[in-house]
């Protein structure tokens, strides 16, 4: 594990040899009988191992027998190939974890760091040593070891080793994401005061780190549930070949116990008994690498049976603050007078609506040098509703909300123009709110703020109808706007003036329904909501109760990840399924092979369908497919099938046929390949 540096761009390199060979030699150490007995199926087939190498030794242990040493060396080999096989495929899966968690924990060491006291004087502490509200400085090439705000100074911050994105991200104080920065992080220029969020070892990287160490260890209850199966299963396969060598003795018909080894072992269910640690630590650090932090397996496969989202608005889908969009004129006044009456009455407007209409007025060129204007500012006040500036030459301007500035206009005998009410109602249609615009007595144009729909949002979510999940997007806003972002986003339907009690209401009315429901926010008031929900996705970016009320947290503050996260919940669930099916009918083969083989004595050699070679060569050639398929299928254990945009019983269905249909005929394909080859040497 190591961090490299190119041109001022650190990433985090896995030894992919060095998981390879750990792996190998955990595989040999996972021998251990009492280890082995955490996977019932591959404990039988172990020692179903030690009997071989006992009847290697001795052929004649268990009475005559026609097979030879070789032979029987040759099976016990297999065997052990078998066990090893089934070992490796679950500790790569685990040592690809724990290389994670290491690389996580590489870019999270304890560092000196410069930690600001009250006087503002600097003290050099460890990053183990930080409180929770410490106010650090981090200036070009230091690391951020904590989760923190930015309260002052402005930086670009290099990202790739959480996110994976190699642009520089820029961060300030006051604007949402731009101001949360991630531990693990590292700045690129200038420098930032960073206040402290989070506790030491609870920041998010750590979380993270702790679920990839614990992957490991930890079983879904779906897993549980198929490991029940298997286990049963295996049992049900012992006792039938255990009574098949009774009534077979008692017949006076003779059979190899090898042969009846062999027939137990291409029985069990060894291929998704060695495949489940794989599929689901592979899931996991899928949902890892798209800088998700899951709070537990299960969430994954909760999300993959999701039946509704719920979304927030504010901060969610948009960016939570309204910035200045458009200038309207009224009558005989220019877009140019507009602006520049706009500009002065904004320019000791410090909030972020104030601070967009100077950045819209100056793309109009209508920028005003305050230096040379003499004036008395008026500020925004909950009574007024309306900020602005008295200039010395006598001029009035005000800016503010609509029914504030006709007030104020009429109640000075001023202007409206007769299609100022109309405008108004069309700003507000599209989804805008409204400020009017007032020189002197004369309202004389509208600047329309908008809620700008995050970028990445945009059409997206309509992908969530091809999974068969509806969309409801919830906002305190009015219908009309909640309608216009709720198209824009390609959500499903809005819920407008919501309240967090009505929220909470409408997600149980759809869980006491059996459905699964998802919600997205941002804000203590999504706080209820995310808890009520079975999946509960928080913005990184968002406030503390919403993250704590949630057991998803996206640190990069992407709600669209949800669908991302909704395919791997699929995925897992699918491949789960997929390899099981594969698993199960891949058995009818083996029953061709090895049958004949057992009954030959009894002239039911019309059974050799296949017309193996051998009774030997037929045997050998479905244990090695048995041993083989094993690694040639950890690959799809740890990438997961394909998972397509298609409701969940569609892609059910496409995939036991295509799994169901290839575990029929792949198997009869392969043992006869291998007897080929195998009946050249035996």
């Amino acid at each position: 594990m190591a961090i490299k540096k190119d041109k001022n761009k650190y990433t985090l390199s896995i030894n992919y040899a060095h998981v390879v060979q750990s792996a190998l030699i955990d595989s040999i150490k996972y021998l251990n009988p009492l280890m082995m007995l955490r996977n019932p199926t591959m404990f039988i087939v172990e020692i179903c191992f030690f009997l071989m190498i006992t009847l290697t030794i001795n052929p004649s242990l268990f009475g005559p027998s026609l097979l030879s040493k070789q032979n029987n060396l040759f099976i016990t080999i297999i065997l052990l190939l078998t066990i090893l096989f089934s070992n490796f495929a679950e500790m790569i899966a685990k040592h690809l974890a724990r290389a994670q968690a290491e690389s996580l924990t590489i870019i999270h060491g304890d560092i000196e760091v410069k930690r600001v006291l009250p006087n503002e004087t600097i003290e050099y502490v460890f990053s183990s040593q930080l409180e929770k509200g410490d106010i650090i400085r981090v200036k070009e090439g230091d690391l951020i070891p904590v989760d923190g705000e930015v309260v002052k100074g402005i930086a670009s911050v290099d990202e790739s080793a959480i996110t994976g994105e190699s642009s520089p991200v820029l961060k300030e104080p006051g604007t949402d994401i731009s101001s949360s920065v991630t531990s693990g992080t590292r700045v690129l220029t200038d420098w930032l005061l960073v206040k402290v969020t989070s506790e030491i070892g609870q920041t998010y990287l750590d979380q993270m780190v702790n679920i990839a160490e614990d992957a490991e260890r930890h079983k879904t209850p779906n897993e549980i549930s198929l490991n029940a199966l298997l286990t049963a299963t295996t049992l049900s396969f012992l006792l039938v070949a255990v009574s098949l060598a009774v009534i077979l003795n008692y017949l006076y018909v003779k059979v190899e116990i090898s042969f009846l080894i062999a027939l137990l072992v291409c029985l069990l269910p060894t291929t998704i008994s060695s495949l489940i640690t794989p599929i689901r630590i592979s899931g996991l650090d899928r949902v890892n690498k798209l800088n998700v932090l899951v709070m537990s397996e299960k969430l994954l496969e909760n999300a993959g049976d999701m039946d509704l989202l719920f979304l927030d608005k504010t901060g969610t889908i948009t960016f939570g603050n309204r910035m200045a969009s458009e200038i309207v004129p009224f009558g005989t006044n220019s877009i140019l007078d507009v602006a520049k009456t706009a500009y002065l009455a904004s320019y000791f407007d410090q909030t972020p609506e104030g601070k967009s209409i100077l950045s819209l007025a100056r793309r109009y060129g209508a920028e005003v040098d305050i230096s040379q204007t003499n004036g008395t500012p008026h500020d925004f006040t909950a009574h007024t509703r309306m900020s602005g500036i008295d200039l010395s030459n006598g001029d009035i301007l005000r800016k503010g909300a609509c029914d504030s500035i006709k007030k104020f206009a009429l109640s000075r005998g001023g202007k409206v123009w007769p299609n100022t009410d109309q405008v108004i109602e069309n700003v507000a249609i599209q989804g805008g709110t409204p400020l009017l615009i007032l020189k002197n007595n004369e309202i004389i144009g509208l600047i329309s703020l908008k809620d700008m729909i995050k970028i990445t949002i945009k059409d997206k979510f309509k992908e969530t109808n091809l999974l068969g999940i509806k969309t409801i997007m919830c906002t305190g806003d009015n219908a009309l706007t909640a309608k216009v972002i709720a198209k824009e986003a390609g959500i499903d339907e809005c819920m407008a003036q919501a309240k967090p009690e009505e929220k909470i209401h409408l997600i149980r009315d759809y869980q006491s329904k059996g459905m699964t429901v998802g919600m997205i926010g941002d804000g203590t008031n999504d706080a209820p909501a995310l808890a009520q929900a079975n999946i509960g996705l928080s913005m990184n970016a968002g406030t503390v109760a919403a993250k704590e009320a949630s057991n998803m947290i996206d640190l990069d503050s992407d709600p669209t990840k949800i669908i991302e996260i909704i395919k791997i919940g699929r995925q897992l669930l699918a491949t789960k399924g997929a390899l099981t099916t594969f698993s199960i009918t891949n058995d009818i083969s083996k029953y061709f092979a090895i049958l004949p083989s057992l009954f030959t004595i009894s002239g039911l050699e019309v059974l050799n369908i296949m017309h193996l070679h051998s009774e030997l060569s037929a045997i050998i050639s479905a244990l090695i497919f048995n041993t083989i398929i094993i690694p040639l299928m950890i690959p799809i254990a740890l990438r997961g099938i394909q998972v397509r945009a298609v409701e969940p019983h569609k892609m059910l269905q496409h995939n036991l046929l295509l799994f169901g249909v290839g575990g029929l005929v792949i198997p009869f394909i392969g043992i006869k390949i291998i007897d080929l080859l195998v009946g050249r040497f035996i």
